[in-house]
């Protein structure tokens, strides 16, 4: 008797939820990422397969994974939008968030491409075809992994994310574009021409939709916005048009709907209504995200094989990739940034993006002797370097040396006023 029965496969899935839900308990407390222990528990379950002769490390995952993986992104994108209140004391945050991820993805993607172009002697468009994944932060991981971080480090850890996410895949999707279109076609024009129709279509879809589901009566509403945006999400990729941002536009708009419907707009909605709505709303978007994350990193943690992380080469060409991240993303915040330095430094965690991304590189443009392990590698080790950080981020003595100066230019800050006047008491209170 096996995971043929129904009865035995409830009692697992069952099992793996409420795992989960403990795991995000244990993450509270320890700020290690509930989604590092998903993984590790997929890859027990996986040699546990194989042991008992079920499908395990072996078995092809990745159908389930893509379908797991487009389902949470939406609802991770959507969970983030629906939490982001809109003010004009948040577009510092906001603005300098865009920045660090545009730049971010940029500088490491092309530095990336050299690195593999180097390492696996192929052309240009295929290694950048190959590092755009590799350079994409994940939010999936982010966004449940800094709760109990500062409001405003937070809050600029997920504009982060998201826009990375956003961005990463507009320029995955418009390189292969790029690698595909025929000599002498105009691909800057195209992609402008993409970016603002996608601007248009996601601004208008919003409206409609805060204005019809506010008048729809029914109590089971909620599911039927949320396939009505699934839907959305996956006409738009089938158009090849960037559709992540109907999803933040759609969850930024309704959230902040006193902000957006504005002079003779405000009488299409009923703010109360749209209130009772997005509080439901965040509830069941919130419970979704959990269910399809835990699914997915499980499921993640099942196809990886270990034995492709013995390679020392493959270890030697991660870590690499690795510390030229850190060492870009440290000279952005310096530049942009420098207010969110830490632990924001080390909170660039590589997951769902990346590996869908990575899977959906058309075959023809395939590097046929580049080593999955690298993409492990880069996805277990950003994901440690980042749970090391949140677990020491209010330890400002155990920053590295070139960090604590940077840290103090944060004196200047009055937002930080009261958080540096407390450090500094501290400090005080220990030398006595």
């Amino acid at each position: 008797m096996g995971l043929d029965n129904p009865y035995i496969l409830v009692i697992v899935l069952c099992s793996l939820l409420i795992l989960s839900y403990l795991f995000n308990i244990l993450a509270k407390k320890t700020n290690i990422p509930s989604v590092v222990l998903l993984i590790s528990t997929g890859v027990i379950i996986s040699y546990g397969l194989d042991y008992f002769h079920q499908p395990g490390e072996n078995a092809n995952w990745f159908p389930i994974l893509k379908i797991l993986g487009i389902v949470g992104l939406v609802m991770i994108v959507l969970e983030a939008a629906l939490d982001l209140k809109l003010t004009k004391e948040k577009w510092p945050i906001i603005w300098k968030a865009f920045a660090v991820a545009l730049f971010g993805l940029a500088a490491t993607a092309l530095i990336f491409t050299f690195l593999i172009q180097f390492f696996f002697v192929v052309d240009t468009q295929r290694a950048f075809l190959y590092a755009i994944p590799l350079s994409v932060i994940s939010s999936a991981i982010v966004i449940p992994s800094v709760i109990n971080c500062r409001e405003d480090i937070k809050e600029f850890l997920i504009y982060e994310s998201t826009f990375s996410d956003i961005l990463g895949i507009m320029l995955f999707y418009f390189d292969i574009k790029a690698i595909e279109a025929p000599a002498g076609a105009s691909i800057g024009v195209g992609i402008l021409l993409n970016i603002l129709l996608t601007l248009v279509i996601a601004v208008v879809l919003s409206y409609v939709l805060t204005v019809v589901f506010q008048k729809i009566a029914s109590k089971t509403k909620l599911f039927l916005l949320i396939s009505v945006l699934m839907l959305l999400y996956s006409v738009g990729k089938l158009l090849h048009i960037s559709s992540l941002l109907i999803i933040l536009f759609f969850g930024l708009l309704i959230n902040n709907h006193e902000l957006f419907f504005i002079k003779g707009l405000e009488k299409h909605v009923d703010s109360s209504k749209v209130k009772e709505t997005l509080a439901n709303f965040k509830v069941i978007t919130l419970e979704s995200s959990f269910f399809v994350r835990t699914f997915f990193f499980i499921t993640f943690g099942m196809s990886i094989a270990l034995s492709s992380l013995i390679n020392v080469e493959v270890l030697l060409i991660s870590l690499i990739m690795l510390g030229v991240m850190i060492v870009l993303r440290y000279l952005i915040f310096i530049g942009v940034a420098q207010k969110f330095i830490m632990p924001s430094l080390f909170v660039a965690p590589r997951g769902l993006i990346t590996i869908l991304l990575f899977f959906s590189i058309p075959q023809e443009h395939q590097i046929p002797h580049f080593d999955n392990g690298v993409l492990l590698y880069i996805i277990l080790v950003s994901s440690g370097i980042m749970t090391l950080a949140l677990m020491t981020r209010e330890k400002e003595e155990k920053l590295p040396f070139f960090l604590k100066a940077t840290s103090r230019m944060m004196k200047g800050d009055d937002r930080h006023k009261e958080s540096i006047e407390s450090l500094d008491k501290d400090e005080e209170n220990t030398s006595d």
